[in-house]
């Protein structure tokens, strides 16, 4: 039985002066009752836009066209009193981004209990308690004590298992799911797809998946739908689009995902992918990596660094909580050191320790950064800036990263302006449209404001920021997480030729091995807050010594594999 049928959809915004620009064009496909039917294409291709029209959360410019059929109700023609009482009951959302979906001034219990009071009419405690226990089937470590965290207390990947247990508080029918495991690490992501699929055999769920994971979307999904520039490109069964694709742009997608076999020197994005296919090519890099050269002089060499938080014990007491202990570690001129390990595990807080980004206040910090002679730790705030240019980072969330009220253009000019780089005006503008090109976005990106682009193309306007300042060393947390695979591709490769043309090091924090193995010379694994192995990126990812390590290569999507 079908439960939602998406026919003929069409969307357009209405960008002022009689402008309209067509999001969605024609798209249909059904969703039959116990089924996974995953969306896939690259950012910009109209997945989410589709997705969001079924419960209308939409901007107010936008215009739909078509018939959403639930259960036989059109849901375009539906007054938006009645979709409100749906959201969250039968139809359920888990969107990209959840630090926009978090309410910041309550507590995660409070947020968690909210859709179980009103849809169910649990009292408060009956709620509190089903909210423990959704935080532990999410995979939420001491659930019971993160009932009384806020947002800002848990990070990302944990902000988006909040997300996905409010989601399946009320045990929908319909869950649509918008890159839900975009920010987990690969141990938690092994668990919410078991988890979906759990719910969706007890429940007779349906999903809407919406990735550009392929190894996620072979794995989880019965039906696949390709999207590209608002057009369904091809859909069919699972294993159709995975042994049988018959489009050239599904074709590409599938070749642009980097493998844990084998290290490519370049990754092919979809266009050359394509063109090579017209010209009767397999279109798959074969060229193998070059090895980096091990004498290289040491950039940047980490002793013994750690990092610490108090936190609240009692009405007035507190207790250290060790997030980083002892790590050590050289970065050559023109290596990569790849950082991977669970959400929790303390990747982020050591690159942010890196750089100092820390409040002082916020707990002790010890060890040493020593970069260019200096240890970092220890310098004046005055000598600090200096060394922000020569050393920058990329953060994990593009949405908080870019000012909403700066053009892109604005963006890119503001750090060259404080740091003196250019003549004047003219050449910034003339090198923050270059840097815009080479990471992807054309010219009309430049007046444009960050609410205008999809999630990963803000990234790349992030990364294009950094590079602004031409730095010798970039911390790179969770840079490519929230790209499609083909911009990821292009990312990466745009990172590879900086490396090689400028001699740039790289701190690589990542939960994706395939990308690791891919960029890093050198994988540090952390848990904990402590180095468990460290060693070359083939010996880590071809013999790990650690049960923790063996357990994160096991948990990688593997895509779509025939049942034996």
């Amino acid at each position: 039985m079908t439960l939602l049928s998406i026919q003929d959809l069409r969307v357009a915004f209405r960008m002022g002066k009689g402008v309209r620009a067509e999001a969605v064009k024609g798209v249909s496909f059904d969703i039959p009752e116990n089924t996974t039917v995953a969306l896939v294409g690259e950012s910009g291709s109209g997945k989410s836009v589709t997705a969001m029209s079924v419960l209308n959360l939409l901007p107010d410019n936008a215009e739909r066209e078509g018939r959403v059929l639930w259960q036989g109700r059109d849901l375009l023609q539906t007054p938006l009193s009645e979709l409100q009482k749906m959201r969250g009951k039968d139809i359920a959302c888990v969107f990209q981004d959840p630090m926009s979906s978090l309410n910041p001034v309550f507590t995660i219990g409070q947020q968690v209990c909210e859709p179980l009071v009103k849809h169910l009419g649990l009292s408060g405690r009956q709620a509190w308690e089903r909210a423990e226990t959704l935080l532990g089937e999410v995979g939420i470590p001491e659930p019971k004590r993160r009932l009384q965290a806020y947002p800002h207390e848990l990070s990302g990947g944990q902000q988006q298992r909040v997300m996905i247990a409010m989601a399946l508080a009320c045990e929908p029918k319909l869950l649509i799911a918008d890159e839900p495991t975009t920010a987990l690490d690969v141990t938690i992501q092994r668990q919410i797809l078991e988890l979906l699929a759990r719910l969706k055999t007890s429940m007779r769920m349906s999903v809407l998946f919406i990735s550009h994971d392929l190894g996620l979307v072979g794995e989880i999904a019965d039906h696949v739908v390709v999207m590209r520039n608002g057009v369904v490109r091809e859909q069919g069964p699972v294993k159709q689009i995975f042994e049988a694709p018959k489009d050239g742009y599904t074709k590409a997608l599938l070749a642009c995902r980097p493998s844990l076999e084998g290290n490519p020197a370049r990754l092919m994005v979809i266009d050359d992918h394509i063109a090579s296919q017209a010209a009767g090519s397999t279109g798959r890099a074969v060229a193998q990596a070059v090895a980096k050269d091990p004498d290289a002089p040491v950039v940047l060499e980490v002793r013994s660094l750690a990092k610490s938080f108090w936190l609240k014990q009692g009405v007035f007491g507190r207790r250290e909580f060790k997030a980083v202990q002892d790590v050590n570690f050289k970065l050559r001129r023109g290596h990569t050191l790849g950082v991977v390990g669970e959400s929790g595990s303390g990747k982020t807080t050591m690159g942010l320790a890196l750089l100092r980004l820390h409040e002082p206040n916020r707990g002790p910090e010890a060890g040493e950064v020593i970069f260019d002679g200096r240890n970092l730790l220890k310098i004046s705030d005055r000598e600090r800036l200096a060394m922000r240019r020569r050393i920058q980072i990329v953060f994990q969330n593009p949405y908080a990263s870019l000012n909403p009220r700066f053009t892109i253009g604005q963006t890119l000019i503001e750090p060259m302006t404080i740091h003196g780089i250019g003549a004047g005006t003219a050449e910034r503008e003339q090198r923050a449209r270059s840097l815009l090109e080479k990471v992807g976005l054309d010219g009309r990106a430049f007046g444009k404001y960050p609410h205008e682009f999809s999630g990963g193309q803000r990234q790349r306007v992030a990364i294009a920021r950094c590079l602004t300042l031409n730095p010798e060393v970039l911390v790179l947390d969770e840079a490519v997480s929230a790209l499609d695979v083909s911009v990821q591709a292009q990312v990466l490769n745009l990172l590879k030729d900086l490396q090689d043309e400028f001699g740039l090091s790289y701190v690589f924090i990542s939960h994706d091995l395939a990308v690791v193995r891919f960029i890093s010379d050198e994988v540090l694994v952390m848990k904990d807050g402590v180095v468990v192995e460290q060693a070359s990126a083939a010996q880590i990812l071809a013999a790990p010594q650690q049960e923790y390590t063996q357990r994160l290569l096991a948990a990688i999507p593997r895509g779509y594999r025939p049942a034996a």
